[in-house]
């Protein structure tokens, strides 16, 4: 696996931006009386993928808080899922339309699935058997940094 530095680098990120960008292009045509209903629940949804696949590269030092962020997006793409059918269904969108933007998201959720099957290979600042490595500053009890915090304020405000 390459080293990737960044969320804006996986090519799920870019799958889920797009899918966001194909449904705010589409949602345009469809009725004005659903602009607070359907209209915006469908681009929230899809906006809401890439946010919790980025959110989710954030929080990889920890497999579990990983992979419930991409549970979240994994959630929300198969929630797209659902309001292609319904923007079909009551014929705001193509067939074409609907069957692409559907295979998008299916795309997108066997690529989640994958990150979630294996966040080992994802985390960072672990080993290999992923646990994370222990820090390599001195712990210092309650007491004794509330205390070297106490003089210090007193050091800033000319005291001592």
């Amino acid at each position: 696996m390459a080293n990737i530095r960044s969320f804006k680098e996986l090519r799920v990120w870019h799958n889920a931006m797009d899918a966001a960008m194909r449904v705010f292009e589409l949602t345009k045509r469809f009725p004005t009386e659903e602009r607070y209903s359907l209209t915006d629940q469908f681009r929230r949804a899809s906006r809401s993928v890439a946010a919790n696949i980025a959110e989710a590269w954030r929080k990889r030092r920890y497999a579990g808080a990983f992979v419930s962020k991409l549970s979240d997006a994994e959630g929300e793409a198969a929630e797209c899922q659902t309001w292609t059918e319904l923007a079909l269904r009551c014929g705001y969108l193509a067939p074409k339309d609907a069957t692409a933007l559907d295979g998008t998201f299916d795309q997108i959720l066997g690529q989640l699935v994958c990150m979630i099957d294996r966040p080992e290979d994802w985390a960072v600042g672990a080993s290999r058997n992923g646990t994370v490595a222990a820090s390599p500053r001195r712990r210092v009890s309650a007491s004794v940094g509330r205390q070297k915090d106490a003089e210090r304020r007193g050091q800033e405000d000319g005291h001592g």
